[in-house]
């Protein structure tokens, strides 16, 4: 049975924080609220939350961007504050069960909604009107039915985080894997011998493309690309730009390239690397990228892309003052890399390659797992 989204909440009475005491609530896009001590390892809102919105357990939690989503049922204590920006609502509970309501809520039916109601509007917050959202229907079956469907996708959600945990957990083992064979790279405490980072290889800006150029089509490795990979082999899944002519052999990449992020809004995605196995794919990347090529042969590109990935070496590369949000050729001059025996790194390099069979397993099921929550979340909800 389909129902207007406004017969199942009304607007929540404002109330305002005061002078009480309430844990901190943020939006996220993904995981709806959290608390913001857990999620930012600190509490960032202003000093004064006086005006902060109180909401209760169960309440509906309306942000902004709306086409993305981003909306959650305060699930998580009795009572929490929240941005006064955001938009409180009660449900129904004789009608919906308030989870529900937020999965139906973030459904991709209900995201075309959104984006079906923002179009050729400029606001910049990307919200809609509470008219247009409480007259969105949605499919809301009996109470018992709902718990039904709620019991098959929470399960199926738990699936999906059990395979991130183990992909986070695997990596976990390479890092501990690496300390124990080499120490930390920037303490060097085991008296390795060193080498500056750019005598051992080469690095080049990537290119900047011009949205009229035409005739040459290539895939292009770019931040969004880079996600939380260490390797990326299957090029040919890059986006595509398009090109007036094949560009020069350097602008190409290589088996065993890396690739930095160079510069980008979020400062905490400058200094990300992947080693890329183009094959015979042509491949290039973009301007927002530094490509580093190795000649030395007294290094392996797994060990050396785990020093590039020790938190040490992110923080020379990338904390030299609160605003830099680029990296360039001559931050990564002054990275000294601890050279290890090659018969160590190889063995560092095997453990790797063994750990990265498991990973890919691993990700085989989790996608597998996410696409069976899709197809569920298009089966319920449409």
């Amino acid at each position: 049975m389909e129902i207007e989204v406004g017969q199942l909440i009304t607007k929540a009475k404002t109330k305002r924080c005061g002078d009480g005491e309430y844990p901190v609530l943020s939006m996220t896009m993904h995981d709806g609220l959290v608390f913001q001590n857990d999620r930012f390892k600190k509490q960032i809102a202003s000093v004064d939350q006086s005006n902060y919105q109180v909401v209760s357990r169960h309440q509906l939690v309306e942000s902004f961007p709306i086409d993305e989503g981003v909306l959650a049922v305060q699930e998580l204590t009795d009572e929490g504050i929240v941005s006064p920006a955001y938009k409180i609502w009660d449900v129904d509970t004789e009608k919906v069960a308030p989870v529900y309501l937020e999965y139906a809520l973030r459904s991709p039916r209900s995201i075309e909604y959104y984006k079906s109601k923002l179009r050729g509007t400029t606001a910049r917050r990307r919200s809609i009107t509470d008219t247009e959202f409480c007259a969105m229907k949605i499919n809301c079956p009996s109470l018992d039915k709902q718990e039904e469907i709620l019991d098959i996708l929470q399960r199926t959600k738990q699936l999906i985080n059990c395979r991130k945990n183990e992909l986070e957990f695997l990596d976990e083992l390479i890092k501990a894997r690496f300390v124990e064979l080499f120490g930390d790279p920037v303490l060097n405490e085991k008296g390795w011998k060193t080498c500056p980072f750019l005598d051992m290889g080469s690095c080049k800006n990537g290119m900047n493309f011009h949205y009229e150029d035409s005739g040459v089509v290539l895939n292009c490795l770019g931040v969004g690309d880079f996600k939380d990979y260490s390797v990326i082999t299957n090029t040919e899944l890059l986006p595509t730009v398009s090109l007036n002519e094949m560009p020069s052999e350097e602008y190409l990449l290589r088996d065993d390239d890396i690739v930095f992020v160079r510069s980008n809004g979020n400062k905490a995605l400058v200094g990300r690397s992947v080693a890329v196995y183009p094959g015979n794919i042509p491949t290039t990347f973009s301007g927002f990228c530094i490509r580093y090529r190795k000649h030395d042969d007294g290094i392996t590109i797994p060990y050396l892309l785990r020093v590039l990935k020790a938190d040490s070496i992110r923080k020379k590369m990338t904390g030299r003052g609160a605003n830099i949000q680029n990296l360039n050729q001559q931050i990564l001059g002054t990275l000294i890399i601890p050279v290890p025996p090659l018969d160590l790194q190889k063995q560092f390099g095997d453990f790797v390659k063994q750990v990265d069979k498991s990973k890919v397993a691993v990700q085989k099921s989790l996608d597998e797992t996410q696409k069976l929550f899709d197809s569920l979340m298009q089966e319920y909800f449409g």
